[in-house]
């Protein structure tokens, strides 16, 4: 993070998608991030899965690689000592009309916890 905006601030908040848009899950486990030295509130992380789509953790866009990406970024996030605070995103799938993977998305960003009609994945 070179951003020389964030020596100015008392905390960082940084959006984080390893093993998402790059790497892969288990990468996170050893990732080292450039942080800075002080409090970072991981404001951003996430995978798409579609709420019911079971198959392996190694096919993405399934809930069992949604929960593969958390568990590896969960490891990751634990041994920044810098880290005060984070916030998956999303809690609650949402209509998102440029999401238009068919199957997949149909116009929902699959991020959520939970399904747009309510169900945990």
């Amino acid at each position: 993070m070179t951003d020389p905006l964030a020596q100015l601030l008392d905390v960082v908040g940084k959006n984080e998608y390893v093993g998402w848009y790059t790497y892969l899950p288990e990468q996170a486990d050893n990732i080292k991030l450039e942080l800075p030295q002080k409090p970072i509130i991981v404001s951003e992380f996430g995978a798409e899965a579609k709420a019911g789509n079971h198959a392996s953790k190694d096919l993405r866009w399934t809930e069992e690689s949604q929960v593969d990406f958390y568990q590896h970024n969960f490891t990751m996030l634990s041994n920044i000592p810098q880290v005060r605070g984070l916030a998956p995103w999303i809690l609650m799938d949402f209509r998102s009309p440029t999401r238009n993977i068919p199957e997949l998305q149909d116009g929902f960003n699959r991020k959520g916890l939970i399904s747009e009609d309510g169900q945990q994945k």
